[in-house]
């Protein structure tokens, strides 16, 4: 997930950080509390040593740099907030000024030496420079999300651990650690801790309130500030309760809240999503999403919430794999975003999330559906509408609809709340997600994509949706996949959608126009193969089979000669968007 924020004003908190960040680095700072202490704290000086970039470390040439900008294009949003009041415009502001805050820790979170590196870039000068530190601002790091995470400043390749773990942490010294010490198995593995080693070579799980009191602090301050201000209920439950959460490590309750959040403000901060644990996938990243909420299309697709059972119900898949444990209360909201912060801003943008991930809370109430309707508009204008006819044949390029951007969008958000969730393994009670561990990411994007277009296929037989624009869907669709793989198959979206796509080409849904090189769809066997797949992928989750979850995505989750050939001729269109949003409301 990767959306919003106004990246001048991130970009000055990160320069204004740096230089108290460095200085904490080498032992300054005398606060009692411990504020500003995760460096010192958490990086011994030979975790420093193995992070940092070498002395001779240097950017990539110009040319290469040039590229990278390209490919994402910049666009200046102008969100409406006219019909907010001032009581509305002041908590927007502080929401804002919170959700920068989770820039700072999930720049941290990404990598202790992030603030180094990002001084060593500025100090580089020049054109190569200048676009070096844009393209570390972008990408969070000095890695290029869009390329592996090949590096683009000195050779270090990116931990697959991010900075959840120490630099050299692999998956057999964790779990040889707790099998040795199984009283640390459950704060180890929690979503809240940071792993560190000590001084005397040992291991331990140090708390987020702890690791990132530096900025938790002063964002709920500012959490309480707004709560203080508006005279929203809902929202004041939910600000003070995550305020409370940053504090104690302790989200259910400030999560509960979160689904019955209520008006025209519509906010997500915290700590969410598991992508960058490329370990483990336990270790949650700190973002916020600051939206304002459209009633009347929010209130126009309400009516899919109440058809959740029917979709969970008509799955393709022996019974025991269904999951009627989960809440169907599923709330929809569609939103324009005002700003963003941490996961949620660099990279591959979001335009749409499906929170929260916590089972408890899911199998209670559900979760949200939040779609991001200015950032999906802005990606089908400048990149999929003008893709169709560089991947589909050209009685198939023009059947690319938005309605059916935005609906795959829903569907594969309530995809995401539909299937094996907690599961039994082994006669112990267990998710699909700490079975598959790392690899439950892929497998899910993956998942709530094919489902969402199983579903969408359901709703047109049920009449819900109209049955004469399958096809509009279908390309809509498929060539969807396409813009998602040019993220990179690493990615976890990137990668379920090559599993589509190699899926497809294997039970000959498609084929290569012998004339001009495009993709020609067979309808009849997508939806053959769309049906085929939902119930491939359901199973693998419901089984909580790792090592068959590996075998697939080995087998699927690569590109084929065609793929990369048609992916080559869309150098002229940019792979994502970076929106810039007003510093102030």
């Amino acid at each position: 997930m990767m959306p919003l924020s106004n990246r001048l004003a991130a970009r000055r908190l990160m320069a204004v950080s740096s230089a108290s960040v460095l200085l904490a680095a080498c032992g300054g700072g005398d606060d009692a509390s411990g504020v500003g202490r995760e460096p010192t704290a958490s990086t011994s000086s030979e975790q420093v040593a193995e992070g940092a970039a070498p002395a001779s470390a240097e950017l990539v040439s110009i040319d290469r740099l040039r590229e990278m900008r390209a490919e994402f294009a910049r666009i200046d949003m102008a969100p409406d907030v006219a019909f907010l009041t001032e009581e509305e415009r002041e908590v927007v502001n502080l929401l804002v000024d919170a959700a920068s805050l989770m820039s700072e820790i999930y720049l941290w979170q990404l990598s202790p030496m992030n603030p180094a590196t990002r001084d060593e870039i500025s100090m580089i000068g020049g054109e190569r420079g200048k676009l070096g530190l844009d393209l570390f601002d972008l990408h969070f790091g000095p890695w290029d999300s869009l390329d592996g995470d090949a590096p683009f400043y000195g050779d270090s390749e990116r931990p697959d651990g991010a900075g959840f773990y120490p630099p050299d942490m692999t998956k057999e010294a964790f779990e040889a650690w707790i099998a040795d010490h199984p009283g640390d198995a459950e704060a180890f593995r929690s979503g809240y801790t940071v792993i560190r080693h000590e001084e005397g070579g040992g291991l331990v799980a140090r708390p987020y309130s702890e690791v990132y009191a530096e900025w938790l602090e002063p964002a709920a301050a500012k959490l309480r500030e707004a709560a203080a201000i508006t005279s929203n209920e809902s929202l004041r439950k939910f600000l003070n309760l995550r305020a409370d959460a940053f504090m104690s490590d302790d989200y259910y309750e400030s999560e509960l809240a979160w689904m019955d959040l209520d008006g025209p403000i519509e906010v997500a901060i915290g700590p969410y999503e598991v992508y960058d644990d490329r370990l483990f996938g336990y270790k949650t990243a700190f973002e916020a999403f600051i939206t304002l909420r459209d009633p009347a299309e929010s209130a126009a697709l309400e009516k899919y919430k109440g058809l959740l059972k029917d979709m969970e119900a008509n799955l393709p898949v022996d019974e025991r794999y269904k999951n009627f444990k989960r809440g169907f209360e599923s709330p929809i909201a569609v939103v324009t975003q005002v700003h963003g912060g941490g996961d949620n801003v660099p990279g591959v943008q979001t335009i749409a999330f499906n929170l929260p991930n916590d089972e408890r809370v899911r199998e209670a109430k559900g979760a949200k559906k939040v779609i991001l309707s200015n950032v999906l508009g802005a990606k089908f204008e400048r990149i999929l509408s003008p893709m169709a006819e560089k991947v589909l044949v050209p009685a198939q390029a023009g059947l690319v609809m938005r309605d059916y951007m935005s609906a795959g969008t829903l569907f594969h958000e309530l995809s995401h709340s539909l299937g094996p969730g907690t599961i039994v393994k082994n006669g112990r009670e267990t998710t699909v997600a700490a079975e598959l561990q790392e690899l439950y990411s892929r497998t899910e994007e993956g998942k709530a994509d094919v489902m969402g277009a199983y579903n969408i296929l359901f709703m047109m037989d049920r009449g819900e949706l109209p049955a004469a624009e399958r096809e509009n869907f279908l390309a809509t669709y498929f060539v969807g996949l396409i813009r998602s793989v040019r993220f990179g198959i690493e990615e976890a979206h990137g990668a379920g959608a090559a599993f589509q796509y190699a899926y497809f080409r294997e039970k000959g849904a498609f084929s290569v126009d012998e004339g001009s090189g495009l993709l020609r769809l067979d309808f009849e066997r997508l939806e053959q193969a769309i049906m085929e797949l939902t119930r491939d992928i359901v199973v693998l989750q419901g089984d909580g089979d790792y090592d068959a979850a590996n075998a697939f995505l080995e087998t699927y989750a690569r590109l084929d000669q065609d793929a990369n050939r048609i992916i080559a001729t869309l150098t002229d269109l940019p792979v994502d968007i970076q929106p810039v949003y007003p510093a102030r409301f």
